[in-house]
């Protein structure tokens, strides 16, 4: 026996008054939110074209000097060199700017937006609980659904591609930056209110300062996801190593896939491995001082 069910012509109707909604939404303000993001997307094709006009022995000089300066950590450096060099070696050097480009783009984008939205969750019950059910929702949904509205907005390119990246890996930042401002003494907060602090005083100095390892670690999770969307994103334009994964299945390309796969797993690596240093060494630090 079927499931009740509304009759096919009810459903129809329904799907497609969402269907011209959005088509209309779209119509009337697709234009006004490209205009919006355009500074965006010259600063997204400018680094793109940084990273990849950038000689390789300059890029891996300063990449290695700035892990050193961020971590001290001889270990990630050795294996950032090693695993930089064979992506050269094996063609995917440009292709791993191109990624490398959109992912920070979209890091960045990330934290810009989601730590004030986690500071206002912290801040305020009423937000928190609005907010919180939303997070729930965006990471339940499937990867594939957030590109169909970019898509019907922005049509194919590279913005399309970092709203639907910065928007699937966004959860992460604002849910720890919540969890770690809750998670400060209150009586340290009081002491700095006794002193005389200002709230903004009391929040940049104590509350982040306390918190900065937990944000850390939702900033982590952030770039993760955002290297996990990098293949679905291809599928709009993005170009890159998900491109080059998308090929790879399209052809059955067992070669290339097996390349960039690997390409992506290393940089993921890496970049976890960053950020885990320079949170660890922020801890000596703060612990010695």
């Amino acid at each position: 026996m079927n499931f009740p069910s509304l009759d096919r012509d009810t459903i129809t109707s329904f799907k497609k008054s969402i269907d011209s909604t959005f088509r209309e939404f779209a119509s009337n303000w697709g234009e006004w939110f490209t205009e919006l993001l355009s500074p965006i997307h010259w600063f997204l094709i400018h680094f793109e074209k940084l990273l990849i006009a950038t000689p390789w022995y300059i890029f891996l000089t300063l990449i290695s000097l700035l892990l050193w300066k961020a971590t001290q950590n001889w270990k990630l450096i050795l294996g950032f060199l090693i695993s930089f060099i064979l992506i050269g070696l094996v063609g995917m050097w440009e292709d791993t700017m191109q990624t490398l480009a959109i992912v920070l783009v979209s890091t960045l984008v990330c934290i810009v937006i989601g730590i004030p939205v986690g500071i206002l969750m912290a801040k305020n019950n009423l937000a928190h609980k609005i907010i919180l059910p939303i997070l729930d929702l965006m990471q339940t949904i499937p990867q594939f659904v957030y590109l169909i509205p970019v898509i019907m907005l922005f049509g194919l390119g590279k913005i399309p591609g970092l709203i639907a990246i910065s928007v699937y890996a966004i959860p992460p930042v604002i849910r720890f930056t919540d969890i770690g401002l809750r998670e400060v003494d209150k009586n340290l907060k009081e002491t700095a209110q006794a002193l005389g602090l200002k709230p903004l005083h009391i929040l940049r100095l104590v509350e982040l300062s306390l918190a900065r390892n937990v944000i850390l670690g939702g900033v982590n999770q952030t770039v993760m996801m955002a290297l996990a969307m990098v293949v679905i994103a291809s599928m709009i334009g993005v170009r890159g190593l998900g491109a080059q994964v998308m090929q790879a299945i399209g052809n059955g390309y067992l070669g290339l896939g097996v390349i960039s796969g690997l390409s992506i797993v290393a940089l993921a690596i890496l970049m976890d491995r960053a950020i885990q240093s320079y949170s660890k060494r922020y801890d000596k630090w703060r612990n010695y001082k």
